[in-house]
């Protein structure tokens, strides 16, 4: 069998690889410490569960639903985004997605020809690159020039070219934590729309900042700015629903209307209990998601302090939000004498038993991520076992 070009030369997700190895070793009765992947350790709230029951009870789950979602949950969402970012969208601005992974693969669908570039910048989330080679695209990586960690005009300006159509921007990171500011984005933001630039904004994480950070996003910058704005987000992390798939996109009708026609030529709508079970947590009071946020807080600042005091463990700065700390272990790959942080996963696995994503899959070799998405009890034992590798390997 022959393959496709487009699939020979994509990358399989590393976060999702290695969590599948590590639950294979689960399975086989080893005891595994896996913090590979970005999932809440809550259970769904209560009052989302059942707003998914009476759907299903009340037989409004059974039939196929809108490509693009029902109206109430897009009119829900519009508001939503309104109120959060000052926009005036309406359900018409709004396609409802099996997850926000896919929100953004269709945009790379509708927005990319061939050759078309896609500035990412560094660190990034695994599946960005992959997605604009899915969609014929060149995805054109931007390393930081600063201590921040952050990308900037100056770093922009040295990758931007004539074919340049899309920056993306994640904030909070994933994988390093880091939170651009207003004044960070209103820069990139004016800098985009001079070279008619699309901002793709992926704000998945916006309601995980800690320790009086602000989250900010260049959609709730007024003017040229937001209009040139696309906003990608779902309901997995903020309301501890990654099982339910339910992301969106929001933006202009008329793209909108493209993302909607390859949903009905593609998956057709999202899981139709999914739906309803999103809708009812549009309703959930503020204080539940303050609860688990406030959690995550805790551990970042329990923990933070005890990674970065594993040998050959830095940080450059503290995560500010979502929950992964992406610690700087060059100097422990010198000191235990392995080569790449790719070998250094496998040897934490095989030897150690902890499950981690080596920085090669973010584009920044020399780092690792790991969860704090996870149980105070696994953490701990977490931070003994690396402290134990070092020890030996030393």
């Amino acid at each position: 069998m022959q393959f496709a070009q487009r699939v020979l030369d994509l990358q399989p997700s590393a976060t999702i690889a290695l969590s599948e190895q590590a639950k294979k070793l689960s399975a086989q009765g080893v005891d595994v410490i896996n913090l590979t992947t970005g999932e809440p350790d809550f259970a769904t709230p209560e009052l989302i569960k059942q707003a998914a029951i009476k759907a299903i009870e009340a037989d409004q789950a059974n039939s196929y639903t809108s490509a693009s979602g029902i109206p109430a949950l897009k009119q829900g969402i519009a508001a939503q985004v309104n109120q959060q970012y000052g926009t005036t969208f309406t359900a018409a601005n709004v396609a409802v997605t099996t997850g926000a992974k896919l929100g953004l693969y269709l945009l790379g669908q509708a927005l990319l020809d061939q050759g078309d570039e896609v500035l990412i910048p560094v660190p990034f989330w695994v599946s960005y690159g992959e997605q604009v080679k899915l969609a014929g695209g060149r995805p054109v990586f931007v390393q930081p020039q600063n201590a921040s960690g952050k990308v900037d005009v100056a770093a922009l300006n040295q990758v931007v070219s004539a074919k340049t159509k899309l920056l993306i921007l994640n904030s909070p990171q994933n994988p390093s934590g880091l939170v651009y500011s207003k004044d960070e984005l209103q820069e990139i933001g004016e800098w985009a729309v001079s070279h008619d630039i699309i901002i793709l904004t992926d704000d998945i994480y916006r309601d995980l900042v800690y320790n009086q950070t602000e989250f900010h996003s260049t959609l709730e910058l007024t003017g040229a700015i937001a209009k040139q704005t696309i906003l990608v987000s779902g309901f997995s992390k903020s309301y501890a629903m990654t099982g339910w798939r339910v992301g969106y996109v929001v933006g202009a009708q008329a793209l909108i209307s493209k993302v909607n026609a390859l949903l009905g030529q593609t998956t057709s709508n999202l899981t139709a209990v999914s739906q309803y079970a999103a809708l009812g947590a549009l309703d959930l009071p503020q204080a539940q998601i303050e609860e688990m946020r406030s959690s995550y807080e805790q551990r970042l600042n329990h923990f933070y302090p005890q990674i970065a005091a594993i040998p050959g463990f830095s940080f450059p700065v503290k995560p500010q939000g979502a929950f992964y700390f992406f610690p700087d272990v060059r100097e422990a790959l010198k000191m235990t004498g392995i080569a790449t942080t790719t070998e250094f996963a496998a040897q934490l696995l095989a030897e150690a038993h902890v499950a981690l994503v080596p920085g090669e899959a973010f584009g920044q070799p020399g780092f690792v991520r790991l969860t704090y998405a996870a149980d105070e009890t696994s953490l701990t034992e977490c931070v003994a076992r690396l402290n134990q590798f070092m020890k030996l390997h030393m």
